[in-house]
């Protein structure tokens, strides 16, 4: 029996039209476009400002996208994974949401959530569910409304994050493309530095924890940079050793959108160009678990069948990973 491999068939994608630039920052917080491009490579960022709409309507404008341009019918959708830090509620989830405004009548769906690695954690797990010969057509999705975790009086912090959603349909093949190998991690040492205080069960909603401010994203930025520049470089080296991927071989890398600074040690680390690294940040800011498949969807046209790509991620928790993807597909001929 020919081996499963699973391949990525398309990227659909979706970021909100209200284009928040540094020079309007500037007038919302104590900041300016040289002090934000100087320390995290941002020129602007997407935000989702339409009352009443949430990661859920992002998430469905993705998945809507790339059913089109694979011209899939949602009724052959197996399973809905998305990948969010930012759900519309509690519960129920909102891949359950998504799934009944997209009609993907015969998709069961969940959230998961692990930060800004949850495109790549999802991904792992929706490759082992087209591996196991279950599932035929299973949606990724990474989709966050960051915006509705920001304290925009927090010159630290509030310049970083974006809105936007991203989603790629994975199937089965027998040619030897689509995801290689991977590593994931999470080591539990981030609650400290990289959290939102209040709104779980630890900490719920009360007078205090709104007066206080702590239902925002709160960072120790030294801390969680020095990790990430460690975790995305020690990781993405080690996908690269153990398959064989140099600078001569590799395509792509492409990382987490958080920091420009992280970016370019990641790719020192690789001893790769530049050129050869897909960076978006300055177009959509930190956009958490959406940041990698949106890069998948701002290169597509970049991308040729039998491509090397690096994927790598880090967020809170501290969850880290890296991945290693031979493409499937010439984007350029199917790219929006």
């Amino acid at each position: 029996m020919e081996k499963i491999n699973a391949i990525i068939t398309g990227v659909g994608g979706y970021v909100p039209e209200y284009v928040l630039s540094n020079e309007e920052l500037s007038r919302m917080v104590e900041t300016n476009d040289e002090w934000i491009m100087s320390r995290v490579g941002i020129k602007e960022r997407r935000i989702l400002n339409e009352e009443g709409l949430g990661t859920s309507y992002m998430a469905r404008k993705a998945v809507k996208q790339l059913l089109a341009k694979t011209q899939t019918d949602p009724k052959e959708i197996d399973a809905l994974l998305v990948a969010t830090t930012t759900p519309d509620y509690h519960f129920p989830s909102t891949a359950s949401i998504v799934v009944g405004k997209v009609g993907l009548s015969n998709a069961y769906a969940m959230d998961l959530q692990a930060a800004c690695c949850g495109f790549l954690f999802s991904m792992d797990q929706a490759v082992s569910m087209i591996q196991s010969g279950r599932y035929k057509k299973v949606i990724v999705c990474g989709a966050e409304k960051m915006s509705s975790m920001v304290d925009y009086t927090d010159r630290s912090t509030c310049p970083l994050f974006g809105d936007g959603a991203a989603a790629v349909l994975v199937e089965p093949t027998t040619e030897d493309l689509g995801w290689k190998d991977s590593v994931l991690r999470t080591d539990g040492l981030g609650l400290p530095f990289l959290s939102m205080k209040a709104g779980g069960s630890a900490c719920p909603p009360s007078y205090y924890t709104v007066d206080h401010r702590m239902h925002f994203v709160h960072q120790e930025g030294r801390t969680v940079f020095k990790y990430a520049v460690t975790n995305m470089s020690e990781l993405s080296a080690m996908i690269a050793e153990r398959n064989g991927l140099t600078k001569e071989n590799l395509a792509y890398v492409i990382p987490h959108q958080a920091n420009i600074r992280i970016i370019e040690a990641v790719a020192n680390r690789l001893e790769l160009p530049m050129e050869k690294v897909l960076v978006n940040i300055q177009r959509y800011g930190n956009t958490s678990g959406a940041s990698i498949p949106l890069a998948l969807w701002d290169f597509e046209d970049k991308l040729r069948k039998g491509d090397n790509l690096i994927l790598t991620a880090f967020g809170a928790g501290f969850t880290s990973g890296a991945a290693f993807m031979k493409w499937a597909y010439d984007g350029k001929s199917v790219a929006r």
